[in-house]
């Protein structure tokens, strides 16, 4: 998932980087609320992460704007405030969960992940399509029952389409959720990486709908 960090404190935003990072998340990161504003309205991200701390005004009250502006983008408010009425003001200015600092990085992995999935109508954290089954906690992938081994960016456009399944995605979309702003490919670096995947998943279970993107397929469909 392509995440975006919005928290001041470089040595906190660091070691969030490196620990999501190791964990197949794209972080970005903003330090001001301005920045994610500006962030939020011309990038896609999968879920944000939001301390209500920042040098040019309360993180709520950007998130309230937001909220106000029909950005719909799964908030998880990151903050030192403990008390109940400053989470109750995260809430109502329309955060979707929150973490109080001290954190563990990977409560923060799990809540994201929980965020993400629910975003796209999943409960469960295994999310399967027929006989492939991509686990959202462990990255881990299964087809048949049997272990799959994907890179890194495989293991990144696959959970995208596991997510969105049975919609088509767009290769637009893809881009702007699995890769960085600043790495973006063309169209025919992602044909060659779902390329790649098709060889390990099988030809018919990623579906090319032409002039659309694609689709992940599974059971009689991939058949």
């Amino acid at each position: 998932m392509k995440v975006l960090l919005v928290e001041d404190d470089r040595a906190l935003a660091e070691a969030l980087e490196e620990a999501l990072g190791d964990a197949g998340v794209l972080l970005e990161t903003a330090t001001t609320g301005g920045e994610a504003d500006f962030l939020v309205r011309t990038e896609a991200y999968d879920a944000v992460i939001l301390d209500l701390g920042l040098p040019d005004g309360d993180g709520s009250r950007w998130l309230a704007q937001w909220r106000e502006d029909a950005i719909d983008t799964p908030v998880l408010v990151l903050t030192a405030r403990t008390r109940w009425a400053d989470k109750a003001a995260g809430f109502s200015a329309g955060a979707d969960d929150y973490v109080t600092k001290p954190f563990e990085t990977a409560e923060v992995l799990f809540r994201l992940r929980a965020l993400v999935r629910r975003s796209h109508g999943h409960a469960h954290p295994v999310l399967r399509i027929g006989e492939l089954a991509f686990d959202t906690h462990s990255g881990s992938v299964t087809l048949a029952g049997r272990p799959v081994s994907l890179t890194a960016q495989e293991s990144r456009l696959l959970a995208y389409l596991a997510h969105a399944a049975p919609r088509v995605v767009g290769r637009s979309e893809l881009a702007e959720h699995v890769y960085d702003r600043d790495h973006e490919p063309d169209s025919n670096v992602i044909d060659v990486q779902i390329s790649r995947l098709r060889r390990k998943l099988g030809a018919a279970r990623i579906q090319t709908h032409r002039g659309q993107g694609y689709r992940l397929a599974g059971g009689d469909e991939a058949s």
